[in-house]
């Protein structure tokens, strides 16, 4: 991740002074997000903060493509919409963001902005290094605020899934995991190991 902040140093005439006096932060907008090229990264801005990514490792794919592969056969046979996968983003308020996947309604109308999307019903996020810190935080509160239904964090490294609902406590799971979002004749089961490749 960059960091795009830097600091101001006031020295009064005849005087050295090493102390920053402000510290000023830079605020990403939508338009300037846009405007960035399109060399591999992957750019995002939450609440005006820019995040960049650099191609994921491997590990973080395969599991992305596991994970992906249980989600579509029960999203397609529950009628849930699609599931969706960077390149595909999320606009709520000043924040512009690819989660690694995304289950939502497909998107119909004016189908030239994302602003207009329907609200996914889950995100998922595998960690990285790069990345651990944003999800767990920044993009946890920009995905409550926004009224998403349920947000994974899989991490691979401890094969572990946190679920995260709004107005409940976070649920670790190790062994077997469920989610019967509204609207669903049934809950999908699958067992954590199966997108760990330890199965």
């Amino acid at each position: 991740m960059r960091s795009l902040a830097h600091a101001q140093t006031y020295t009064p005439p005849g005087e050295r002074c090493d102390i920053p006096v402000a510290t000023l932060t830079k605020r990403w907008t939508l338009d300037e997000l846009h405007s960035l090229p399109d060399d591999g990264n992957k750019y995002e801005v939450v609440r005006g903060e820019l995040f960049v990514t650099p191609t994921p490792t491997p590990t973080h794919e395969t599991v992305c493509v596991r994970l992906r592969r249980i989600l579509d056969r029960y999203v397609e046979a529950e009628n849930l919409g699609a599931v969706y996968t960077p390149r595909a983003v999320l606009q709520f308020e000043d924040s512009e963001v690819e989660p690694d996947l995304m289950v939502r309604r497909e998107h119909v109308g004016d189908s030239s902005t994302w602003s207009s999307a329907p609200l996914p019903s889950l995100i998922v996020e595998v960690l990285s290094p790069t990345t651990t810190r944003r999800d767990r935080i920044q993009k946890r509160d920009l995905y409550t605020d926004a009224g998403v239904g349920e947000y994974w964090l899989v991490d691979a490294e401890r094969r572990v899934f946190t679920v995260i609902r709004k107005e409940r406590e976070d649920l670790v799971v190790t062994d077997e995991m469920t989610w019967h979002p509204t609207g669903a004749s049934r809950p999908l089961a699958f067992a954590v190991a199966q997108v760990f490749g330890c199965s």
